[in-house]
C-alpha cells in the first residue's frame, strides 16, 4: 500500500509517517517510481508506535523496544535490557512530576497571598 492508504487506515498523517521511517520506527520498499510501499505489517506497527508515543516514551526509547512488541496495544516481552530502559523512562517522567507539582503548590501559594492582599486597601491604589 502507499503512504496515503497507510495514513487513512491509522489515521495517522503522512509526515508523521514519513517522519517514524526517518527514525527507523517504520520501513518501506521503493517502487521503481520512487513511491514508498509498505506492507500489511506496517499498520500494526504504526499502532503500536502510537500506543508507545502515547506512554510517553520518546521515538529513540520506541525504536530500542519495538522488537520486543507483541501485538497492538503492544505488549512487550521482558528482557533485562528493556526493562531497564522503561525504568529509566519512568524514573525521568516521575522527576518532571516532581517538578510540576512544586510550581503547582509555589504558584497556588502566590495566588493565595495575592487573594489575601487584594482584600486590603491601600493608599497607594486609593
Amino acid at each position: 500500500m502507499k503512504i496515503g492508504e497507510l495514513s487513512r487506515r491509522t489515521g495517522v498523517n503522512t509526515h508523521q509517517l514519513r517522519y517514524y521511517e526517518a527514525q527507523g520506527l517504520l520501513e518501506a520498499e521503493r517502487a521503481t517510481n520512487g513511491y514508498r510501499e509498505y506492507d500489511e505489517t506496517a499498520i500494526l506497527r504504526v499502532k503500536q508506535i502510537r500506543h508507545l508515543l502515547a506512554a510517553g516514551l520518546s521515538s529513540e526509547d520506541i525504536a530500542y523496544l519495538l522488537p520486543c512488541a507483541i501485538g497492538e496495544e503492544p505488549e512487550l516481552i521482558g528482557c533485562p535490557e528493556l526493562l531497564a530502559a522503561m525504568r529509566e523512562r519512568l524514573g525521568k517522567l516521575d522527576e518532571q512530576l516532581d517538578r510540576i507539582m512544586r510550581s503547582r503548590t509555589a504558584l497556588a501559594g502566590y495566588i493565595e497571598a495575592a487573594e489575601q492582599t487584594g482584600k486590603k486597601t491601600y493608599e497607594l491604589f486609593a
